[in-house]
């Protein structure tokens, strides 16, 4: 999904692993298998590439979409085992991300401790979950442009679960039809309600992600069941 904001930073993340060597900000969510609610987000940092990653405060508690994960989209070839993420699926997409940008209720000047691109979730902004739509998996503002899709999902809830996120790029370099869309880390509704296929925590633990993460450390969000991280964590550069 593109920048969502015009608070703009351009990080330049190129790497043949999947964890760019530009990267120093990682979150790592892990999962105890494929079809797991439950899962842990830990915050890893470090001063440069080959540089041992250190892992920054607490275990953060956190919850998948309501069938688990599936392999996404995103910088990361996936193995052969496991299942693929589709539109409707219900699981969150396992691999890694670049974290695009943030969002929420509130009014940009009323965030400025958020230094990801930020966009105001107003009563027009929408994020197309409609595979058939040359919009599918964008944020659009039908304030500005009208609506020529079939569905989409409203960035202005009437909840607390969007209140404040961050936009996950999957599925959007290049866009696939059918292969997941609108994928956030946003408030959770319980530790145990699962999702649509985003990620979500507890809001004040959100927060404290999105002080932290900072565009200009080029961060990326991991996401995996723990026999691959393990599997994976030397060829992947991960934490």
């Amino acid at each position: 999904m593109p920048s969502p904001s015009s608070r703009a930073y351009t990080c330049e993340c190129r790497d043949v692993k999947p964890v760019p060597a530009e990267s120093r900000q990682a979150l790592l969510v892990t999962a105890p298998g494929w079809n797991a609610v439950a899962a842990t987000l830990e915050r890893y940092e470090r001063t440069g590439a080959g540089v041992p990653w250190l892992a920054v405060g607490e275990r953060i508690p956190a919850v998948l979409g309501r069938n688990g994960l599936a392999w996404g989209r995103g910088l990361a070839t996936p193995p052969l085992d496991g299942p693929v993420k589709e539109e409707g699926d219900g699981r969150s997409p396992a691999g890694v991300f670049r974290i695009r940008g943030a969002f929420g209720y509130a009014p940009a000047a009323d965030v400025p401790w958020i230094r990801l691109p930020y966009r105001q979730a107003t009563a027009g902004l929408k994020c197309v979950d409609d595979h058939a739509s040359a919009r599918y998996n964008r944020l659009v503002d039908t304030a500005v442009e009208p609506q020529t899709w079939s569905r989409h999902e409203e960035m202005l809830r009437k909840d607390d679960l969007y209140r404040l996120g961050a936009v996950i790029g999957h599925n959007d370099d290049p866009t696939v039809s059918g292969g997941g869309s609108c994928i956030f880390l946003h408030a959770w509704g319980g530790p145990d309600r699962g999702t649509a296929g985003c990620t979500a925590v507890a809001l004040p633990r959100l927060e404290d992600i999105l002080h932290w993460l900072d565009p200009a450390l080029c961060p990326v969000l991991v996401q995996l069941v723990v026999e691959d991280r393990e599997r994976l964590r030397t060829a992947w550069d991960l934490p």
